[in-house]
């Protein structure tokens, strides 16, 4: 008996797939990696289980990445399996080509990734000819057992899917070309000097960066400008009502234009542009009578459309600071594990048609659940009949590959605390696009002052909130009498009435540079690019594509970051020194086009014309090849010394001169003191040491003092990351200043010399407060004397040691007897940090727990009072939080904060912490660091300082690091290399 293989994209859809067949093909037996009746045989890939990879003759590695060997055009592409799914692969293989299975059946998503996973799978299955079994396609739109079995009766032909297979194959390997490509030709750009510096560039990638560069761009090049409002309050017989001057006359098209000519869009009705005209105005109205007009109408406000993944991640960022990346996590969690959110990689926002009697059965589930906040709302929906058929939910024509995420019939158990926040989105969404509009009643009042014969406006909204629908959920009520009293809404005015003006009061205001991009906003500019595109039809491909696709977006952002072409700050993303030094390239090159949506336009117009068998893929081809030439081409003929760009000019004056020492592509050079270049010294340092790109700030640290660091991010030629200091040594030879990394063997330190030192009659600062000997100064330190070699003890037993200045911060001796004495200085009030370059207050305290001398923060009165909450169960206390931790010493110290004292009060709600608070150090690398939250730059200069403090270099060769018994779990062996510490604390740092 001949059997049909069906393959589905995950493995939930292959149980699907199960339950819709056994009515009417026959119960089907389970297998591990399958399921198998008489009929089918059932299993499912996990996502992509193959990956295209050119012809091992054409592969170029890493260490020869040179234009000699560039650009790589494969005549066809290979395959191979993803390491993380080879054996779900071999079991499909394996099942594939099983004698007894004569036909395969393509149920992966309905898309042209769907399309792609499958056609390499059977592909790969048939290795060197083709498996030759006839495939026909199931696509489906939703996923009930019906829409399924009539799915089975109206399966695709082969050719029909042809052009969409083709056009899934074509933009597969046209991204491989143009990421292979365009990132070996501007690495080899970039390494020309020497060293590797890598510079990746992608289809998506690069255009998703130079948003954030561009926006960069206009902050810094913003000029602010005063302006001025009038804000007035107004007397009626009633109360007091404010009001806001403007110009009823003017207009935006009449408005006066920038220089460029381009419109102003600081213009504003309500602003004035001089002080004397704006007070005059005020000194005019002031207490004179004024008549009102008034306009007051009802308006409604429809809930927000469900939720796609981009609108999930985008507002989870803003409601909670999750990062795109942990609300897709979380998302896919509760997809997988707890069955209790659909599908969440889509870009659709409504329901299928046929999925109306699912929502009412999950309205059911939600009603009988524990969730006290929202289960009468469902049974609310319920009972009022509120699930209809209405095309803005229920639409086949918007939904894609998938529909929108909503709950599924399953009620959740055993949540964490962020699954259970991002559930409670989704239903809250879920319930309210089904609820009435909520009601306003938004009122127009214009209050008119006459004064030598001119009328001044003045402008006063109020907007009332009658019945709140669908804002129930969110806790929103309907208007009272105390909304009235905290003026949210406006007093009454009779008609005819003469109001007076109370006051008018002028206020100095400055225009504002744009926000800088979150990851809210940037998903939304990725989903929106379409609109920066300025041909038409590719603008119309784009429509419903953007950058990315709403499952690579979180990856996409992250990888800019890994990359280290953009920093996260709270929640803003900012762009490195790194992301502004591939624009200047890819703008001096002549290759813009990888940075601009325009490329992803035309890839989906021309796709989208594969699709329908009016394009070739050949032709297609050919064109992505003369595109990768022509980039290739244009780094590799540049030939000037430099890329034009917009360069800075450093405030620290040249070393070695004293001249001016300005920016190029390649390098922060000295242009003597003319600054024109001709009396340079010829003083000059790299800008990309071993590929990681200065900050300008950190360029005019290293000018100025000569070293900085420790910093990370380096990369060796075999491209190993690593960690070092960076210091200007003066050569005699050259009579210059020269860059030198500073790996810490420069021999200075007895303990690890073993230069014998004499303290003498030296007095003492204090007792050590580990072993209890006496503390004395040492050169840049404040040493224990049992810490380095001496008369009496040769051979150190202690490690005590804290900096002289800290942060710039200078540590006197006054200060370190109160700190052995008390175990705390006084406050603090010059430290700097490192990364924000912000000065901070703190104590230096010591911490017997860790064994450092450590920050310790003044207490802060809350700012806010402890929220209330609808939870119905005990709030319970938050445990006691143990703060950030680093040891004090003169070249990277870390943070301390006090532990916070147990309060009697309600307790606050926890505290929200996104990526930027750091990351869970694991177990071992806890047992060396502590165990709270670290970014990822202190747990390298944590790490740093105690390989130093406890002397764990090897004597013999600096870059080897030798572990004690804290650093041999962390390092899984004895001796590690430095290049290795950065792979290390990757492993061991959570999210």
């Amino acid at each position: 008996m001949t059997k049909t293989l069906v393959i589905a994209e995950k493995p939930s859809v292959a149980q699907d797939i199960v339950r819709a067949l056994t009515p009417v093909s026959g119960k089907f037996d389970k297998h591990d990696e399958h399921f198998e009746n008489d009929q089918y045989v059932v299993t499912s890939a996990v996502g992509h289980l193959v990956e295209i990879q050119a012809p091992e003759q054409y592969d170029v590695k890493r260490g020869k990445w040179s234009f000699a060997h560039l650009p790589v055009i494969p005549p066809h592409f290979d395959l191979k399996p993803v390491d993380k799914t080879k054996g779900r692969l071999n079991a499909v293989v394996r099942l594939a080509r099983r004698k007894d299975v004569t036909q395969l059946v393509n149920a992966c998503d309905a898309g042209r990734e769907g399309e792609l996973i499958f056609r390499l799978i059977e592909q790969y299955a048939g290795g060197a000819k083709p498996l030759g079994k006839p495939i026909r396609r199931l696509w489906l739109q939703s996923m009930t057992p019906q829409a399924i079995r009539d799915g089975f009766d109206r399966l695709r032909g082969e050719r029909e899917m042809q052009g969409l297979a083709d056009a899934a194959r074509s933009r597969s390997e046209a991204d491989w070309l143009v990421g292979i490509n365009g990132t070996r030709a501007m690495t080899a750009f970039n390494s020309r000097d020497g060293g590797f510096f890598l510079t990746t560039v992608g289809r998506v990638q690069t255009p998703t960066l130079s948003i954030v560069v561009e926006r960069e761009e206009q902050i810094r090049k913003f000029v602010s400008r005063d302006y001025w409002e009038i804000h007035a309050v107004f007397q009626a017989q009633a109360g007091q009502y404010p009001g806001k001057y403007f110009d009823p006359a003017w207009k935006k098209a009449n408005a006066p234009l920038l220089p460029n000519g381009e419109p102003d869009p600081e213009q504003r009705a309500d602003r004035l542009w001089t002080s004397a005209e704006a007070r005059a105005i005020a000194e005019a109205v002031r207490g004179r009578p004024a008549t009102v007009t008034e306009e007051s109408k009802p308006t409604t406000q429809a809930s927000p459309l469900l939720f796609d993944l981009t609108s999930l991640q985008r507002e989870a960022n803003g409601r909670f600071g999750f990062s795109a990346k942990t609300t897709l996590a979380l998302a896919q969690s509760l997809y997988e594990r707890h069955k209790a959110l659909t599908y969440p990689r889509t870009d659709s926002r409504a329901l299928p048609e046929d999925y109306l009697p699912v929502v009412k059965d999950t309205m059911g589930m939600l009603a009988n659940s524990g969730m006290r906040h929202l289960a009468p709302f469902a049974q609310q929906a319920l009972d009022q009949n509120y699930v209809k058929p209405t095309k803005r939910v229920f639409d086949n024509a918007k939904v894609s590959d998938h529909f929108a995420i909503i709950p599924t019939l399953q009620a959740p158990s055993g949540l964490s605390e962020a699954e259970q926040k991002l559930y409670d989105f989704v239903v809250r969404r879920f319930l309210s696009v089904f609820f009435p509009s909520a009601e306003f009643q938004v009122t127009t009042r214009i209050s008119t002052v006459e004064a030598a014969g001119k009328k001044h406006s003045f402008r006063s909204d109020g907007k009332v909130l009658v019945r709140p629908g669908w804002l129930a959920i969110y806790g929103k009520e309907a208007a009272t009498d105390e909304d009235e009293k905290d003026g949210k809404t406006l007093v009454p005015v009779k008609p005819g009435e003469q109001v007076n003006t109370e006051s008018a009061e002028v206020k100095a205001l400055k225009t504002r540079p744009p926000a800088r991009y979150s990851e809210a906003t940037l998903l939304g500019a990725m989903e929106g690019a379409g609109k920066l595109v300025d041909d038409d039809e590719l603008r119309e491909a784009m429509q419903e594509k953007g950058l990315g696709t709403p499952a690579t977006r979180a990856a996409i952002i992250e990888g800019l970051l890994n990359e280290k072409y953009m920093l996260r700050e709270g929640r803003e993303l900012i762009p490195t020194a790194k992301a502004f030094q591939l624009t200047t390239l890819l703008r001096g090159l002549g290759v813009e086009e990888l940075s601009k949506p325009e490329l992803t336009g035309e890839w989906e117009y021309k796709l989208a014309q594969m699709e329908q068998g009016r394009l070739s893929r050949d032709e297609f081809m050919r064109e992505i090849a003369r595109m990768t030439e022509h980039i290739v081409r244009k780094a590799k003929e540049y030939d000037r010394d430099t890329v034009p760009g917009d360069y800075a000019t450093l405030s620290a004056p040249c070393p070695n001169c004293g001249g001016i020492v300005r920016e190029n592509y390649r390098r922060f050079a000295c242009t003597g003191k003319s600054g024109g270049g001709q009396d340079a010294c010829g003083f000059s340092f790299t800008k990309s040491p071993a590929g990681r790109t200065f900050e300008l700030a950190e360029a005019e640290q290293l000018v100025r003092d000569k070293h900085i660091g420790p910093l990370e991010g380096f990369r060796s030629k075999a491209g190993w990351p690593f960690v070092a200091e960076i210091v200007l040594k003066h050569s005699d030879e050259d009579n210059n200043w020269k860059l030198e990394f500073d790996f810490g063997d420069d021999g200075k330190d007895p303990a690890e010399t073993g230069e014998i030192i004499d303290f003498g009659a030296a007095p003492s600062l204090g007792p050590c407060p580990k072993c209890g000997a006496a503390v004395h100064e040492l050169g840049a330190n404040y040493v224990c004397e049992r810490s380095v070699p001496t008369a009496a003890q040769p051979a150190p037993s202690c490690d005590f040691k804290t900096g002289k200045v800290i942060l710039q911060q200078p540590v006197d001796e006054e200060q370190v007897r109160k700190l052995l004495a008390t175990g705390k200085t006084d406050l603090l009030d010059k430290f700097v940090s490192m990364r924000t370059r912000r000065s901070f207050k703190a104590f230096l305290a010591w911490n017997a727990e860790e064994g450092k001398v450590t920050f310790e923060f003044e207490p802060r009165a809350s700012k806010f009072p402890p929220r209330k909450t609808a939870s119905a169960a005990p709030a319970r206390a938050p445990a006691a939080k143990k703060a950030a931790a680093k040891t004090a010493t003169a070249k990277a110290p870390a943070v301390k904060k006090a532990p916070a004292a147990k309060k009697t009060a309600a307790p606050k709600a926890p505290r929200k912490t996104s990526a930027a608070a750091g990351r869970q150090p694991s177990p071992a690398l806890a047992a060396v660091i502590g165990p709270e939250p670290v970014a990822r730059p202190e747990v390298i200069k944590k790490l740093w300082d105690y390989i130093k403090a406890h002397g764990l270099q090897d004597a013999k060769d600096k870059r080897a690091i030798n572990a004690d018994d804290k650093l041999r779990p962390l390092f899984g062996r004895d001796q590690v290399s430095m290049f290795d510490l950065a792979g290390i604390i990757g492993k061991n740092l959570e999210g």
